[in-house]
């Protein structure tokens, strides 16, 4: 898959796809669902610098969840290289793609990461030969944490 990359990737909820995303990059920084804390002073996340990678599924739901967890990254002070929205195998609704789209102005870049059944096989994302339009989003996110994204940083 490539040497390992000092990104952040991070869930906009529970079962998002960033442990596949952290594996398929491969990241060095995987850091679960963003919650915000009790402590509104600190972000839950704190990339120091590195570019973060937020996985959110297809669906109106994770959309919301998605919204919340940009503003906390945001208020925190953390930019997003790249949202990567994993598909669950299901058509993308139009509340989900609408929510998506107001959120693209505020990340470096929207990937859209197809479904891919070989990736709930293994035990190792990374053993598995992806089809082509995988490999292209894939590509798609290295690209926009390797600094090629709409600003990312600010």
């Amino acid at each position: 898959m490539g040497e390992l990359l000092d990104v952040v990737v991070a869930g906009a909820h529970g079962g998002a796809g960033t442990s596949t995303l952290a594996a398929l990059l491969p990241a060095a920084w995987d850091v679960g669902v963003v919650r915000a804390t009790p402590d509104a002073d600190r972000c839950p996340v704190q990339a120091k610098g590195r570019p973060v990678v937020l996985a959110v599924r297809n669906t109106a739901a994770a959309a919301r969840s998605a919204t919340a967890a940009v503003g906390v990254l945001r208020q925190g002070g953390e930019g997003i290289a790249a949202l990567a929205i994993v598909s669950d195998g299901g058509p993308e609704s139009r509340d989900a793609a609408a929510r998506f789209a107001l959120l693209g102005w505020q990340v470096g870049g929207v990937v859209r990461v197809p479904y891919v059944r070989a990736l709930r096989l293994v035990d190792d994302p990374a053993e598995v030969v992806l089809p082509g339009k995988a490999r292209a989003a894939v590509d798609g996110l290295r690209g926009l944490v390797a600094g090629g994204g709409r600003g990312w940083r600010g």
